[in-house]
C-alpha cells in the first residue's frame, strides 16, 4: 500500500532577487530554499536590510522573483498571471505588516470587513467573530487614531484572518511594540494559529522571540541557514506543530 505524500503549503526552490543599478547587479537572495506545511509557525530572522521583506513579499505573490521556483498548495505561482496572484492573495493569503496600513477614515469594524468586501465574500457573522477572538469587537466603532499600538496591530491581524487564509505572512509584526505588547501579540498569533489552523510565516529582527520556536531560519547572505546559532533548552522550545 502507497503512503500519501503531504504537498506543503509554501515551499521555495532555488529563489534568487536581484536588481540592476548603475553601479552592476545588487544581489539580494541567492538561492533560498524554504517549505511551509500546513498549520506551521514558521520564523525568519536576519540582519536589516538582509532581503527578509523582499523574500516574504515574494512569497506572498506581491513580487516576482528573478529566478526559482515558488509553488503554493502544489501550483506554481510564477507562472501564475498578475491576476490569479491577486486572487491567491484576496483567498489563500493574510498580511500583517510592521506598520498596520489600516485606513484612517474607516473603523475598526469597516477595515476589517473590507477584506470579504474585495473577495465578494462579505460574511458579518465572521468579522463579528474575529474581532471578538483578538479582543476589539468593543473598539469596533472607533477609528485607527483612536487606538494604541497594541490594538491598531490586532486589528491589522484580523484583517488578515477574515477570509480564512491557508497562510498568514507575518513582516516584523512586533517591530514597533514595546515588549509587554510584543508578548502579548506573539500570544495571541499563537491561538489564533491554534485555534483556526493557519499557518503564520513571521520576519523579525528579534531572534531571541524565534529561538523558542522549532521552525526558525536565519537570512544570511542570500540564503536561509536552519536554527539559530544557540539552541534553546528544551523546556523553553515551544512545540506548537511538529517539524
Amino acid at each position: 500500500m502507497s503512503s500519501v505524500v503531504e504537498v506543503p503549503l509554501l515551499s521555495a526552490f532555488d529563489v534568487r532577487k536581484h536588481y540592476e543599478t548603475p553601479a552592476g547587479t545588487l544581489e539580494i537572495l541567492r538561492s533560498v530554499q524554504l517549505i511551509v506545511r500546513k498549520g506551521e509557525m514558521v520564523f525568519i530572522t536576519g540582519k536589516s536590510g538582509c532581503g527578509k521583506s523582499t523574500l516574504l513579499h515574494i512569497l506572498g505573490g506581491l513580487d516576482r522573483a528573478s529566478d526559482g521556483k515558488i509553488f503554493f498548495d502544489g501550483k506554481d505561482m510564477t507562472e501564475m498571471s498578475e491576476k490569479e496572484l491577486g486572487k491567491l492573495r484576496s483567498h489563500q493569503v493574510g498580511f500583517v505588516f510592521q506598520f498596520y496600513h489600516l485606513l484612517p477614515e474607516l473603523t475598526v469594524y469597516e477595515n476589517v470587513l473590507l477584506p470579504t468586501l474585495i473577495a465578494k465574500k462579505p460574511n458579518r457573522i465572521w468579522v463579528k467573530e474575529v474581532l471578538k477572538r483578538v479582543r476589539l469587537w468593543n473598539r469596533r466603532t472607533h477609528y485607527p487614531s483612536e487606538l494604541s499600538g497594541g490594538e491598531q496591530q490586532r486589528v491589522a491581524i484580523a484583517r488578515a484572518l477574515v477570509n480564512r487564509p491557508a497562510v498568514v505572512l507575518c513582516d516584523e509584526p512586533t517591530g514597533n511594540l514595546d515588549p509587554e505588547t510584543a508578548a502579548s501579540v506573539m500570544s495571541l498569533m499563537n491561538e489564533l494559529n491554534q485555534q483556526e489552523g493557519q499557518a503564520f510565516l513571521i520576519v523579525t529582527h528579534d531572534e531571541e522571540m524565534a529561538a523558542r520556536y522549532l521552525r526558525s531560519y536565519r537570512l544570511q547572505d542570500g540564503v536561509l541557514l536552519q536554527g539559530q546559532s544557540k539552541v534553546p533548552a528544551p523546556d523553553t522550545i515551544i512545540q506548537n506543530k511538529p517539524v
